[in-house]
């Protein structure tokens, strides 16, 4: 019996096949289970309605065969306030997810607080769970929330309450002829962006030693806690007379920003005391245009640009304060910069400085010039300054008359700089070298401090 060829061939292949298919081993799963490179994800406090930052974690699968995971689950499911994401795919519940020998995959978890109600912190909790041959294991969710009275591009008068916190979004209006009071204690933070705006109005902040005032930006994760620019600032604009006692501004744009001078008011625009304003992205404080600024025992200090920057013109009468630079950025520039004009358009705007007095101050920093001031002369403008008492860090020390019993480029000896302690030591210069010819109101430090009538010492702290 003969075969035709394409017979053989025929015979051959489906030999081979079935000696293919036969030695093919089917998929062993692992009977393992998964690792976690965290078991509990934990979010600090998140105001309601305001979402977190995401956070991860990984799981892995430690042997060397792959694992089928048989369910990933949201156990609160839909009604969660945690959201999260399995390796680039939402959702609430997850089944047969197959993880190679060796290998790993990430969780994303989010979490955004339904309004409560409640005035104290709370504490909420959820679980993702993951079913690997048949056995459970869990990674804790926990967030401490926080309700909070919010303020969405609203106007404002009257008294906040302080029994919990303010949020603002896009702006907090104080407008024409109203006024705002701030009581001891109120927090208030403020999204991206966001300011509080005060309009031809006047705002009344009543911070004291021990329950000062704070504004800082809305993330209260631990990695914005000294992150620049995460809002924009106090914003004046036109003002009636506002005063702002025992406040702490940190982490925004500009702390305290003023334009123009109502010529209804002439009184100061703002009259700042014991307060502090630091590790804002650009200004400490910045006046402008005219505007009018009253400060004692004030530190403002490590800002991105100037402690204090006055530009077009504006009054300002600054004793007592601690004005320093240290912000560390590249476009950082004098701790105080002044200038009585602005450019624009190829247009030089020039505006008077009708006082223009700082005295037993800290002018400091660690640039060779903290002191900038830059005027143009005009018939119809005027300028008057005082620097008196000072301690102030420039290579070029100024010699113009208005510059009295001035210490120049001599180190303060603050405490501990790089922990934000600008205390001094007993042999600081600063010490006893101010003059009382220009007192606090009260006598008093920035602490409360009894200031030496005789020798005060120089900045916003007595020895």
């Amino acid at each position: 019996m003969v075969l035709r060829l394409s017979h053989l061939l025929y015979l051959t292949f489906f030999s081979l096949t079935v000696l293919f298919s036969s030695c093919k081993k089917p998929l062993i799963f692992s009977k393992g289970n998964l690792s976690f490179s965290s078991d509990t994800i934990v979010f600090d406090t998140v105001f309601t309605t305001i979402g977190s930052t995401t956070k991860q974690f990984k799981f892995y699968n430690n042997d060397k065969r792959t694992v089928n995971i048989e369910q990933i689950e949201l156990v609160g499911g839909e009604n969660s306030p945690f959201r999260i994401n399995v390796d680039g795919v939402s959702g609430t519940n997850f089944a047969n997810i197959e993880l190679e020998g060796r290998d790993s995959l990430f969780v994303f978890v989010e979490v955004t607080l339904e309004a409560n109600s409640q005035l104290n912190p709370m504490v909420i909790e959820d679980q993702i769970r993951f079913r690997t041959n048949g056995i459970d294991q869990y990674v804790q969710l926990v967030v401490w929330g926080q309700d909070a009275y919010f303020h969405f591009k609203d106007t404002n008068e009257g008294v906040w309450p302080n029994d919990k916190p303010h949020v603002i979004y896009g702006y907090a209006a104080v407008d024409s002829s109203k006024n705002l009071i701030i009581q001891p204690g109120t927090n208030v933070f403020l999204h991206k962006n966001a300011l509080l705006y005060v309009y031809k109005g006047s705002l009344d902040i009543q911070g004291t030693k021990d329950q000062p005032v704070t504004f800082q930006g809305d993330r209260l994760e631990l990695d914005y806690a000294d992150v620049q620019g995460q809002y924009y600032g106090i914003y004046f604009q036109e003002a009636l007379p506002s005063t702002i006692n025992y406040a702490i501004i940190k982490n925004g744009t500009s702390g305290i920003h003023l334009f123009d001078n109502d010529p209804a008011n002439p009184s100061y625009t703002l009259d700042i005391k014991n307060t502090k304003i630091y590790n804002c992205a650009r200004y400490g404080i910045f006046i402008y245009s005219g505007a009018k600024v009253k400060a004692e025992n004030c530190l403002i200090s490590k800002n991105g640009t100037h402690a204090l920057i006055v530009l077009e013109g504006g009054d300002f009468n600054f004793n007592h304060c601690t004005l320093l630079g240290y912000g560390g950025f590249e476009d950082q520039s004098a701790a105080v910069g002044i200038s009585n004009y602005y450019v624009a358009n190829n247009i030089a705007n020039v505006g008077s400085i009708n006082e223009g007095t700082i005295t037993n101050s800290v002018i400091y920093g660690n640039l060779d010039h903290e002191l900038a001031i830059d005027t143009l002369s005009d018939p119809a403008i005027t300028l008057n300054f005082n620097f008196t008492n000072n301690l102030i860090r420039s290579i070029t020390t100024f010699t113009q008359p208005f510059f009295v019993n001035n210490l120049w480029n001599t180190s303060p000896q603050f405490r501990d700089e790089p922990e934000n302690d600008f205390r001094f030591w007993s042999t600081s210069p600063l010490n006893g070298a101010g003059s009382n010819s220009f007192p606090t109101s009260n006598g008093l430090d920035i602490e409360e401090t009894t200031r030496d009538l005789l020798n005060p010492d120089i900045g916003a702290y007595e020895y």
